[in-house]
Parts: structure tokens; sequence; C-alpha cells
């Protein structure tokens, strides 16, 4: 097989809602389509991946303007496009995929670009390449991987699973519903009486934290924490209040957002929470603390040695730090119980660290080990769905959801692509009807989950066929479109 040729298309996307993670709030983002034209065995086919171009993720650079991220994020994007058509011929998925993630770390190493930035061009070309691949050969991309028709050494990735089979460590069959983490962003309303009215929503969805519970039943949830003591001790003090209030079995999880510079300074919040007798019950339901620090300390040595030192710290996890492929199985004896699966980080990689923390529980039962998976803003209809159908194909019981909350469900959409998804999706998507008489696809929560069954009968996640052509090309996009500041 061989990729013949590849092209990208931008869609504009404005948030319903402002989300404030870390140390940006995204109002618009660019929404990236990638296509690659992929032969197999003499035949052609075109696989499609999306993304969205999110601010200060991938390099979390406070003086980086916007404008001059996108434009790094489409060269990583370009230069994997490139590198994808210049490896030729290959034998399998997973070798044309360690083609491109070779040249494009040999190429990243004369830019100033991070692993988890040029990463990031490998991941959508990785993506497309998947959706292509299961295309042509008619078949699920869940059947693709245990079966292991895309050829994955595991070992090539994690030394130390030389010997074991996909089918080892994966589950027997995927699942047919994930749960809901919903995201409380740092500048999320938590009841709807301290919405400004200038800010209230007219769109019919839920707005604030008490309301997409009541809307969803939602029992999951990942809290941002914001690196201000006494701030992230109040809000998480409110927050736990409005969950008792309504008596749900619930479970959360905390992101630092790489908001603390050292282990000293995280201890100093989390020990603050702990001293607090009130926020016990809220405490005990903690299922992990996702990468509270720093990214540029995070994996250091004197991190590792204060992290071993600290008996008494909670579950932590990695997510942006993950950036390597020898990112995760570092993590593992610094400190840490895990690391988090997003799509915009690979698909190989996230398959390879789930096998690798299925291993060592095995090897260590008693220990608790953690494959979580976090959100990049996704939306439908490629980049949710994809990711959807490699967080079912793992087991991954419960993932961070929260481009139904920011975004309007598939209402950027043109009107025939919108039909054609809710009749191919029917479990996953329902029509949401807004006041003022307009309807679009919105995710179809119930009782805090999502059904994916027709998601993991597609090839690799959408039913329907989308031509990103209908969207601009990249190089005609225009970063004014946004609507942002100059």
């Amino acid at each position: 097989m061989k990729i013949l040729s590849t092209d990208l298309h931008i869609l504009t996307l404005h948030n319903r809602l402002p989300f404030r993670y870390g140390i940006v709030t995204m109002t618009a983002v660019p929404h990236l389509f990638v296509r690659v034209l992929l032969e197999v065995d003499g035949r052609e086919q075109w696989g499609i991946a999306a993304d969205s171009l999110a601010p200060k993720w991938f390099t979390k650079n406070p003086q980086s303007a916007f404008r001059d991220e996108v434009d790094d994020m489409l060269a990583v994007i370009r230069a994997a496009c490139k590198h994808a058509q210049k490896v030729g011929e290959q034998p399998t998925v997973f070798d044309l995929w360690q083609a491109v993630y070779a040249q494009q770390k040999a190429w990243a190493a004369a830019t100033p670009h991070p692993p988890l930035l040029w990463g990031f061009g490998v991941s959508l070309v990785e993506r497309a390449l998947i959706d292509a691949f299961c295309k042509a050969t008619d078949q699920p991309f869940a059947n693709a991987l245990r079966s292991n028709r895309l050829g994955i050494r595991l070992d090539a990735i994690h030394p130390e699973l030389a010997g074991l089979a996909l089918a080892d460590l994966l589950p027997a069959k995927p699942l047919d519903r994930v749960i809901i983490r919903h995201t409380v962003g740092l500048i999320d309303p938590l009841t709807d009486e301290e919405i400004d009215p200038a800010d209230r929503q007219t769109d019919g969805l839920p707005h604030s934290l008490a309301a997409n519970i009541d809307a969803y039943g939602l029992t999951h949830f990942k809290l941002k924490i914001g690196g201000d003591v006494a701030a992230d001790r109040a809000r998480l003090a409110r927050i736990a209040r409005l969950l008792d209030d309504r008596a749900i079995d619930y479970a959360f999880t905390l992101d630092g957002n790489e908001q603390y510079r050292s282990v000293a300074d995280f201890r100093a919040l989390w020990e603050g929470l702990i001293a607090d007798p009130a926020l016990a019950p809220f405490l005990a339901r903690l299922l992990f603390v996702e990468q509270p620090l720093h990214r540029d300390v995070a994996l250091s040595e004197e991190t590792a040695a204060d992290l071993l030192a600290w008996s008494e710290r909670p579950r932590l996890i990695i997510d942006e730090s993950d950036a390597t492929l020898e990112s995760a199985p570092i993590a593992l004896v610094n400190g840490y119980v895990g690391t988090s699966h997003k799509n915009c980080k690979g698909v190989f990689k996230g398959i390879a660290n789930a096998c690798l923390i299925r291993h060592q529980q095995n090897q260590q039962p008693d220990r608790p080990l953690v494959l979580s998976c976090e959100d990049l803003s996704n939306v439908g209809p490629v980049a949710l769905l994809q990711d959807l159908a490699v967080v079912a194909s793992l087991g991954i019981p419960h993932a961070e959801r929260n481009g139904h909350h920011y975004f309007a469900g598939l209402s950027a959409l043109p009107s025939d692509l919108q039909a054609a998804i809710l009749d191919s999706h029917s479990d996953l998507y329902r029509t949401h009807s807004t006041p003022d008489g307009r309807t679009f696809p919105s995710l179809a929560i119930v009782n805090g989950s999502i059904a994916v069954a027709s998601v993991m009968a597609a090839a690799f996640g959408l039913q329907t066929e989308l031509d990103p052509t209908i969207f601009p090309p990249a190089n005609e996009w225009r970063f004014e479109s946004l609507g942002l500041p100059i």
C-alpha cells in the first residue's frame, strides 16, 4: 500500500460558550479535515480525519499569538502529508505510519516544534490512513484492530511487550456505550442563577453545570483547576455541594492543565484540600488527577524523586507530557499511574499504551493503573466518532467529552450532511429543536452515556461519506473568519 495524495480543508467553528482551560479561553477555532488517497493492492480509496486546531494546547506558550500557533499546526500537518507521499510502498498500515513518524521526527529535529506538536501532524495522516484502509478492506476498525489486519507490532513501540499479541491484551469486544465525563471549565457557570443575562444562550441546550446534569443525567465529571489554592478550593467546595444536593452517585477527575511548576506547589493545593473535613466525602470520589505539573518538569528526575517520596500522593496521570512513544513507560516508573488516550496524540501510540498498562496491571494486580480518555473539544462528524471508535475498542469506560457542550451540535454543517448523519447515526445523535424553530443534530446523552453501535459498525467511526472539499482549502482559509481580536 502507498499514499498517493493528500489535501486539507478547514471549517470555521464558533463556540456557543467560551471554554477556559489553563492559560487560554477559546471562543472560535479552525476545524481541519485531512484526506489521504490510499492505494491498497491496486485499489484506490480516500480516507479522512479531522481535528480542531486548539489554541495553547500543543505548546502552552503564553507569549505566542494564536494566528502563529495555527500557522505552526498547519506547517507540521503539511509536513506529515508530504512525508506520507515520500515514504512509498509499505506492507501494512502500521509500517506506513512508522515510516511517516520516522521522517516527521527527523524533519522536526531541525525545527523548534516540540514532539506533541509535530506528532499531531502524524496523527491526522495516521487516522485518515486507518479510515481508508478499513474502507478499502470493508471492515470496521475494531475488527481490523483485534485481528491485527493493521499489522501492529507492539514491541516496536514498547519492547517489554515482545511476544504478546493484541488479542492477549485488548477486550474481546468493544463497548456499546461510553459514559460521558462532563468538563467543567474554569469559567463555566455552576447554576443558571449565576449566568449574566447578556450571556444566556438561546439555543435551548443546557448551559450551567446544574442544567447539564438535569438534561443529560450526568454521573462523571472532569473539573478544571487553575493553580490558585484558595480559588480552587472554594470552587471545588461549591461543586461538591451542588453534586451532593442532587443525590447522584458520581465520580470525578481533576485536570491541572500544567498549572504547577513543582511537586511542592501542587502538594500545597492537595494538602489544602484534604485538610478540609467538609471535602472528605467529595474527594473520596476522585478517580485521578490529570497532568498537574507543567510538561517542562513533569517527567524530570527531580519530579520523579519528589513524587516517589510523597507516599500519600493522589493518583496522577500524564496527558500533555505524553508526547513521545517513550513517555508512558517513563511516567509509570516516575510516580504516575497512567496516561490518557487522545487520537491527536496518535492512535497506534494509544493502542500500545493501553496494552502496556494492561500488561503491567497483569504483572502487578495490586497496583491501580489508569488509561483515561481525554478530549480536545472533539466535535462530529469525523473527529468525535473516530475518537469514540478507538475508546470503545480499548474498553475505556468513560471519556471526557466537551464538544457538545461548547459547540452547538452539528449546526455548522450543511443541512443535507446533518440529515445524512442523523439517518446513519440515530443512536448517537438526535434532532435538537431551538426555541426559535431551528433544528440540528446534537449528542443523544441518556443517563450520562452515549450509544456507539453505529460508530463501531462503520469503517472508522463515520458511516456517512463526507466530502471535505465543500469547505475552503487550507491555503484559501483566512484566520480572520474566526472573528478574534487581532
